[in-house]
């Protein structure tokens, strides 16, 4: 009995090289192949058999070598941090992106820029202010004003456009997180069915599954477990995504009624939504993982236009304004473009209502009931140079809504405290809950009247001598050069016109020097890990190559064993 123990001892040896050499083929056949982890057998001893008892030995006889099992050499640690920094990383990678296409759009690399737009409108006023009885200076004035309305409008056009174009994204990004879940959860099958007889493990299945949850952390925040079947459950953004045996699907759906921007929802958990955007992007939270979080907070969730930069003088109270504050640093300053939006929407504001104020300046009354009211100031207000000698005609109009309303009687309060009647031009009020009552681009023209007779525009004095008002060009000249607005609410400087657009672009280039700086660290920080982890799953064609020859020696030994042990026996048996 003993000469077939040991017969069985050189079997094994003979199964464990060849089963050793067959994960070391296997190893050195996938050395290209993406997402394979090196494996690695593992040998131990086989049973013993006991043939006494003794206090000098165990009296314990091995019967050979037996393979365990094939395990993949990872570090679970290393693979947590990857996943998470490469989400991180794919977040600011995502915000960089937007940055560069806007900053495309105002041409400030490719020699288009805005600020010459902004320059040919400031030249033609120049001119305007030396001749203003001059009909060619009118005449490139007003066409200039179209040519600067007609620049905002498209930047502003290109900027809705391109927050659209990134639902197109969105929902990739979504498809293909829903696709992942349901590979994942294939994969799981396969491997508990694999890995059920407890013989084998289903590695090269692993290797798949790994790889999915590589891919898919760099496209949202996501945690995961494996239970004792070999079963990954997976939760998305703190959502159950992937259970044992469902995958919990998103799809995108309109942020309101009216508006055209997408958001991702979770339709097994009741439509609610995927992300939290409430909550500002943090690393030390961990609310700025994803390329896809990344994506909706650059997109930002509506188009925004001037209003939504608070401004104190429109508000009553101040903790009414702080509120705004507070909605502003929420909700609109981690959007890079609604940020923009608001920011340029801001500045042809400014401008637009500084020209019409001057040309066709407005007074405030007080009413017969103590409410006021702005009407057309016409004692201040210049005329046209028609025959007419109109006054109130602006240069710019509202598309949708007159300045004023026409002529009518209204008792408003004297100086001397006594009810008057009057007869005035009502100004109609910019209602920041009326696009239509803005002038907001989009909704900007030049005035067709204005337009079609350069003689209307008023710029000669209401005092019936049909001289023209020098101080009326003059002052659109000084406004243009004094303080307007600030940038945002966070900020204490208040910049003119040329100031205000080159404080715009260098915010916006800072911005995404930060964020680029940030992408870069984490691009550095995340090669870092890899570099790290591969030197854990990767395959080294010198380690193999050593492994080989270890076993194919392993191999011939337990060959030459049974030889010996099969002449021996071959001895014994011609010899008795």
């Amino acid at each position: 009995m003993a000469s077939f123990g040991s017969l069985y001892v050189g079997v094994s040896g003979l199964n464990v090289s060849q089963a050793a050499l067959n994960v070391t083929s296997h190893n050195l056949a996938n050395i290209d192949t993406k997402g394979y982890v090196r494996q690695q057998p593992v040998i131990t001893d086989f049973q013993y058999v006991k043939k006494g008892d003794s206090h000098l030995s165990s009296m314990q006889l091995g019967l050979g070598a037996n393979f365990a099992e094939i395990k993949q050499v990872r570090d679970m640690f290393l693979d947590q941090a990857y996943r998470q920094e490469i989400g991180r990383q794919a977040f600011y990678e995502s915000q960089y992106q937007a940055i560069s296409e806007i900053e495309g759009l105002f041409g400030e690399l490719e020699g288009v820029q805005f600020q010459n737009t902004m320059n040919e409108f400031w030249e033609a006023m120049q001119e305007l202010s030396r001749e203003p009885d001059n009909i060619v200076a009118r005449a490139s004035f007003v066409q200039t004003a179209v040519s600067f309305i007609e620049r905002a409008d498209n930047i502003y056009g290109q900027l809705s456009d391109y927050q659209i174009n990134l639902n197109t994204q969105i929902i990739d990004q979504v498809n293909r997180i829903n696709e992942i879940g349901n590979e994942i959860k294939e994969l799981n099958i396969k491997i508990r069915h694999y890995e059920s007889a407890g013989v084998e493990k289903a590695n090269d299945l692993r290797d798949q599954r790994n790889l999915l949850l590589d891919e898919l952390s760099k496209i949202a925040n996501i945690t995961y477990n494996e239970d004792k079947d070999g079963v990954v459950t997976v939760n998305l953004e703190g959502m159950s995504f992937v259970s044992e045996d469902l995958v919990y699907r998103m799809e995108t759906v309109k942020i309101s009624e009216d508006s055209d921007m997408l958001k991702p929802v979770w339709v097994a958990h009741g439509y609610v939504d995927v992300f939290n955007m409430d909550r500002p992007p943090s690393s030390m939270h961990d609310t700025d993982i994803g390329s896809l979080k990344g994506l909706l907070l650059a997109r930002g969730h509506k188009k925004a236009n001037y209003t939504d930069i608070p401004v104190r003088e429109r508000y009553e109270t101040e903790s009414m304004y702080q509120e705004a504050v507070r909605e502003y640093n929420n909700k609109i300053s981690p959007s890079v473009v609604m940020t923009v939006q608001a920011q340029f929407d801001q500045l042809i504001h400014g401008i637009v209502t500084m020209i019409n104020d001057t040309l066709s300046p407005n007074k405030e009354v007080t009413l017969a009931d103590g409410s006021k009211m702005k009407i057309l100031d016409v004692e201040k207000a210049p005329v046209g140079m028609d025959s007419d000698r109109e006054m109130g005609e602006a240069l710019f109009t509202r598309k949708s809504m007159a300045r004023y309303s026409d002529w009518e009687e209204i008792q408003i309060v004297n100086e001397d405290g006594e009810i008057e009647t009057i007869s005035a031009r009502i100004y109609i009020e910019e209602d920041p809950k009326d696009n239509y009552s803005l002038y907001t681009i989009g909704e900007i023209e030049v005035n067709p009247r204005v337009l079609q007779n350069k003689s209307l525009l008023p710029l000669m004095k209401n005092d019936k001598t049909g001289a023209f008002d020098i101080e009326v060009a003059q002052e659109l000249l000084d406004k243009w050069q004094k303080p307007f607005a600030t940038l945002s609410p966070n900020t204490l400087t208040s910049n003119n016109v040329n100031d205000y657009y080159i404080s715009f672009i260098s915010e916006l280039a800072n911005r995404g020097d930060q964020i680029n700086t940030i992408s870069l660290n984490q691009e550095s920080m995340v090669a870092s890990i890899d570099n790290k982890r591969a030197e854990v799953i990767g395959v080294s064609s010198d380690d193999e190559l050593t492994n080989l020859i270890k076993y194919q020696h392993s191999y011939n030994a337990a060959a030459r064993y049974i030889n010996v042990v099969s002449e021996m026996l071959e001895h014994i048996i011609m010899n008795l």
